[in-house]
C-alpha cells in the first residue's frame, strides 16, 4: 500500500505532498483541480502507462523534468523519474537504491482503474473488450505483455505488405502468417483461459451486487475453431489472402476476435435494462480485482475516477461494501455523494487551490 506521494512538477503541481489512507482515499475539488492527477501519478508509481496521454503531457508545462516520490508501506521507497529528451520522455524507477529503465511484472504494483469510458465498455467497440481481457493479462501473465506487442508489430507488417499487392504479398506471406498464427494462438489461448477462471465467479458477484439470482456468462467470440486456433489461423490467412489485399488488413485473427455477456440466457446488449448493463460493468471491475488478487497474491490499489456520480444509490452502496477492503482513491467534485457511504472510513484530500 501506498502510505505517502511527494509529486513535483508532475501535471499540475509543481511541489506537493500528499499523506494517504490504507483504506479509502477521497480526493475532492472542483473540476480542473488536478483530481486525476493524482490518479494518475499512482499509475505511474504502480509502473503503468496514464490512459489520458504520453508521458511527455505528464510534466509540468515548459518543465523539462518531473519526479514522483513514493513511500510504500513496506518501508520502500520508490522514486519515479520522467526526463526530456528532444521531443521524447525517458523513465527511470528508483526502487531501494536500484535503478530500472522498466519494470518486469514482480516489481509493479497490481492498478484497477474505473473511470467512465469503463461504463460503456459492453456496448461499444470490440476493440475495448478486446482491451479489457488483454490488459488484464498484462496485469497477472508474466511475458503476456511482450507477446501482445509481438503481435502487434506482426499484425503491422504483414499488412503493410498486403497493400503491396496479391502478387508480391503471396511471395513474400509465408513467415508472416506463421508468426502471426503462433503469437495468435497464444493470445487466443490465454483469453480463453481466462474467460474460463471469470466465468467461475460471474454469477455470484453479480447477484451479490444486485440481490438478485441470475447466471452471467461471458462468452468468447470468433470465427475461427477454438479446438485448434493455431492452426485454423494460418489457413484463414493463407485463403484469405485475395480478400485481405483488396480491404488492405487482416481480417482474422486474435486482434478480430470479441466476447459477450449473457444474463440470464439472453445477450445482455440486447435486453438487460441500463441499471442492469451498469451492474455487469461493475461485475467486469470486480472480476478483474479478484482475479489479480488471486493471480498476484496481493491486493491491487483501486482507482475511481469520477464515477460514483454516474450511479444509482444502490450500486454506490453495493461497491462501497467492495471498496472498504482496498486501498482505494475515489475522486469527486461533490464530497457529501461519497463521504456519507464511508464514515469513520476514509481520509479526505483537497486539490482546491
Amino acid at each position: 500500500m501506498l502510505t505517502s506521494i511527494r509529486l513535483q512538477n508532475f501535471r499540475s503541481y509543481l511541489d506537493d505532498s500528499f499523506e494517504l489512507s490504507d483504506s479509502v482515499n477521497i480526493i475532492v475539488g472542483p473540476n480542473a483541480s488536478g483530481k486525476t492527477n493524482l490518479l494518475e501519478s499512482i499509475l505511474i508509481i504502480a509502473g503503468e502507462n496514464s490512459y489520458r496521454g504520453k508521458d511527455i503531457e505528464l510534466l509540468n508545462h515548459d518543465s523539462e523534468w518531473a519526479k514522483i516520490d513514493c513511500l510504500i508501506s513496506d518501508n520502500t521507497n520508490r522514486v519515479i523519474k520522467l526526463q526530456k529528451l528532444n521531443e521524447n520522455i525517458t523513465r527511470t524507477y528508483e526502487i531501494t537504491g536500484q535503478v530500472f529503465k522498466r519494470l518486469n511484472l514482480s516489481k509493479t504494483i497490481p492498478v484497477v482503474i474505473f473511470e467512465p469510458n469503463n461504463l460503456t465498455i459492453l456496448t461499444t467497440s470490440p476493440d475495448s473488450r478486446r482491451n479489457f481481457l488483454d490488459d488484464l493479462l498484462e496485469k497477472i501473465k508474466p511475458g503476456f505483455k511482450e507477446k501482445r506487442k509481438q503481435y502487434k508489430r506482426v499484425l503491422y507488417q504483414r499488412n503493410a505488405l498486403l497493400k503491396t499487392g496479391p502478387t508480391n504479398a503471396k511471395n513474400n506471406m509465408f513467415v508472416w502468417n506463421l508468426r502471426l498464427s503462433e503469437l495468435g494462438d497464444y493470445i487466443f489461448s490465454c483469453r480463453n483461459e481466462l474467460i474460463d477462471i471469470i466465468n467461475l465467479s460471474a454469477s455470484d458477484i453479480y447477484n451479490e451486487l444486485s440481490l438478485t439470482k441470475s447466471i452471467v456468462k461471458f462468452e468468447y467470440i470468433t470465427k475461427l475453431n477454438t479446438k485448434n486456433y493455431g492452426s485454423d489461423l494460418i489457413k484463414s490467412l493463407e485463403r484469405n489472402i485475395n480478400s485481405d489485399c483488396e480491404r488492405g488488413f487482416t481480417s482474422s485473427g486474435p486482434h478480430r476476435d470479441d466476447f459477450k455477456l449473457i444474463l440470464n440466457n439472453h445477450l445482455a446488449s440486447e435486453t438487460a435494462s441500463r441499471g442492469e448493463m451498469r451492474t455487469l460493468m461493475i461485475v467486469c471491475k470486480v472480476l478483474e480485482v479478484r482475479v489479480i488478487e488471486e493471480s498476484r497474491k496481493m491486493k491491487p490499489i483501486l482507482l475511481l475516477d469520477d464515477v460514483f456520480g454516474e450511479l444509482d444509490g444502490s450500486r454506490r452502496k453495493a461497491l462501497t461494501g467492495f471498496l472498504k477492503n482496498y486501498q482505494t482513491f475515489i475522486t469527486t467534485t461533490d464530497a457529501d455523494l461519497v463521504l456519507h457511504h464511508f464514515i469513520n472510513h476514509a481520509n479526505m484530500i483537497s486539490t482546491s487551490s
